[in-house]
């Protein structure tokens, strides 16, 4: 990164030109008048240049690139439904990632696991706030329900800068897309990218830096669809939609989703006696 410097000077061309036809005269302590001082390199360095963004180091991030240059103010915003995943399910991914790894060596096992909602999205600073608040209204109406994830799958991102080995959503998929379409009318207004159209949700459970998807597919991606031979895998892999987070930068959003509505229990029917006159009872006629 270039250090910029401490202080900027003006100048246009017919100043500089008298200046280099013109013998600068000695001050006092015998400096030519005019003359400026070194600024020296430790300074400099103290004051990073401001029109440049920060250094982006792949290397920090796992050899992860971005995929929308860092920009001061932009807050890098996503919409996810998070899964919190049991022991069970670690127990699982072990033994997936195990097979997947003769294949390609560098996969990595995700830390977190969560099901996308949107894709990537930048927000500046000062619609972070209003933007939530939209999610919420639209979340409002939503309910929880169960789905299931059962079925490995290859994928990569947009770019084809990584890849990854998930968990496909196979039962459940239309609670899904009725999250993304709420979900895309806040991008609407935003006038923000909206989802990927005939969407594939999914868990990823491991990445890894770069195009794999040749290495992974075909006998490898046979050999991981083992997950229904996994001890309690049917319940295991049976999950709760509970709610849905947004991520903006480094602050976290959580909107719970409601609870299914109880069917109306019925009240027993009572019979209800109306009351007769004494003489209809007796069988006689009222006058």
């Amino acid at each position: 990164m270039s250090a910029a410097p401490l202080v900027g000077y003006s100048s246009s061309g017919s100043e500089d030109e008298a200046e280099a036809g013109t013998q600068a005269r000695p001050g006092a302590g015998g400096r030519p008048r005019g003359q400026k001082l070194p600024v020296p390199d430790s300074v400099l360095h103290m004051f990073p240049s401001t029109e440049e963004g920060p250094e982006d180091d792949s290397a920090k991030h796992g050899g992860r690139v971005r995929t929308f240059p860092h920009e001061r103010g932009n807050w890098a915003t996503h919409v996810y439904l998070p899964y919190d995943a049991r022991e069970e399910f670690v127990d699982l991914l072990d033994t997936l990632l195990f097979h997947a790894q003769t294949y390609v060596p560098r996969l990595v096992r995700m830390e977190a696991f969560h099901l996308s909602l949107s894709q990537s999205v930048v927000l500046r600073h000062h619609w972070i706030h209003p933007f939530v608040q939209a999610l919420k209204d639209r979340m409002a109406s939503c309910q929880r329900f169960c789905f299931t994830a059962n079925r490995v799958k290859i994928y990569t991102n947009q770019e084809k800068t990584r890849t990854f080995v998930g968990l496909e959503v196979t039962s459940g998929h239309t609670q899904f897309l009725d999250l993304v379409s709420e979900v895309d009318r806040v991008m609407e207004e935003f006038d923000l990218a909206t989802f990927y159209q005939d969407p594939s949700f999914h868990i990823s459970l491991a990445w890894c830096v770069g195009d794999a998807q040749l290495q992974l597919e075909g006998p490898c991606l046979r050999e991981l669809q083992i997950v229904d031979e996994f001890e309690d895998s049917e319940m295991l892999l049976r999950m709760h939609a509970e709610q849905v987070r947004c991520k903006s930068g480094n602050k976290f959003f959580l909107m719970p989703l409601n609870f299914p509505k109880e069917a109306e229990r019925r009240l027993p029917q009572v019979r209800v006696h109306l009351l007769q006159p004494p003489a209809a009872r007796c069988g006689l006629q009222a006058f």
